[in-house]
């Protein structure tokens, strides 16, 4: 693939690392300067994003990753174990590759994890997840709707939730900014 043809969530490998595109763009050259490919690049590996320059006509060499629904169960120490559940194999899962999304890992969570060469290299979350809010100040109801207040989850992560969300309730929770979304509908409610 040449660098002009780069789009965001393509997968590379450069210098023995892989990288998902998060944004790129061509931007013209004038006189003998040639265009240049601009793109903002995350390292799968360490979740750090680099940014670099490509000649359009450079060969980059795009990787096809496997993706799957993994179940997560449960942590051990810095590891998170995931299940396939069409074969229940459990692999393990450093939670340095998990990043920010340490926080939303509980029991059921299904995820799906891209890999290459049956090595796990991203774990991507749903937009968003469902916790319940563990302790939070007693709901009032007033009529200030934007009024908010702070809520402790389950999983010890701290939101700001509206007025009326009580202990015990069930919400939403945005994975990409981890700010509340609504109270979750239960089950035959």
């Amino acid at each position: 693939m040449n660098a002009a043809e780069l789009r965001t969530g393509t997968v590379l490998r450069l210098e023995g690392e892989f990288y998902r595109v998060i944004d790129a763009s061509f931007h013209a050259g004038g006189g003998q300067l040639g265009g240049v490919v601009h793109a903002k690049l995350l390292n799968l590996r360490t979740r750090g994003s680099v940014e670099r320059r490509f000649r359009p006509d450079e060969r980059l060499e795009p990787v096809d990753v496997d993706r799957a629904r993994w179940q997560f169960i449960y942590a051990d120490g810095d590891d998170f174990y995931f299940m396939n559940p069409e074969n229940y194999e459990q692999v393990p899962i450093p939670g340095a590759m998990l990043g920010a999304a340490r926080a939303f890992a509980h029991a059921g969570l299904e995820v799906t994890v891209e890999s290459f060469e049956g090595q796990p290299l991203y774990v991507v979350l749903p937009e968003a997840v469902e916790l319940r809010v563990a302790e939070t100040a007693e709901p009032t109801h007033q009529r200030d709707t934007s009024a908010m207040k702070t809520a402790k989850l389950d999983n010890g992560m701290e939101v700001l939730v509206p007025l009326f969300i009580k202990t015990g309730d069930l919400v939403r929770v945005d994975t990409a900014t981890g700010k509340y979304l609504e109270r979750a509908k239960t089950k035959g409610g």
